[in-house]
């Protein structure tokens, strides 16, 4: 994995690229948490050899497995990364291209790069702070907790 700031200012602009082989959430929150990132929000596109994304069950308070065990395109990755009770956590939800031309989607939960995936990450000036809801089973941003 590659990285480098493509603006500095109030906001940071970072572009990530996750090599073949990669493993795509665990290199972002890594480089979350080497970059100390609080508030962020993250794009990509590119492709893995395989993934699984998830889906959120609202009765078990758990995210269901889907396993997409092919070569799919990444043709839509959007997600957040907020600082959490471990320090910075990405969430992120995928849309993945299949070669029949359907798409499978939810959260991502893991992704196998190949060949590439091209990561824009940018950083806000705040602090956002992950909770967690204890009533639905997962964290999520809590603007109480918060800063601009």
């Amino acid at each position: 994995m590659k990285s480098k700031v493509v603006e500095d200012a109030d906001v940071v602009t970072y572009v990530v690229v996750c090599d073949p082989g990669d493993e795509a959430v665990g290199a972002l929150s890594q480089f979350a948490r080497d970059e100390r990132l609080e508030a962020s929000q993250v794009t990509a596109v590119g492709a893995f050899e395989r993934a699984t994304v998830g889906w959120f069950d609202r009765a078990a308070r758990e995210y269901r497995r889907i396993p997409v065990d092919e070569q799919c395109a990444v043709l839509s990755l959007i997600g957040d990364v907020a600082e959490g009770p471990d320090g910075p956590s990405l969430h992120a939800h995928v849309v993945l291209g299949l070669a029949d031309g359907t798409t499978r989607g939810g959260h991502l939960l893991e992704g196998r790069v190949f060949p590439t995936l091209e990561v824009v990450i940018t950083e806000a000036p705040a602090q956002l702070r992950k909770v967690m809801r204890h009533d639905i089973g997962i964290a999520l941003i809590d603007l109480d907790q918060s800063e601009a």
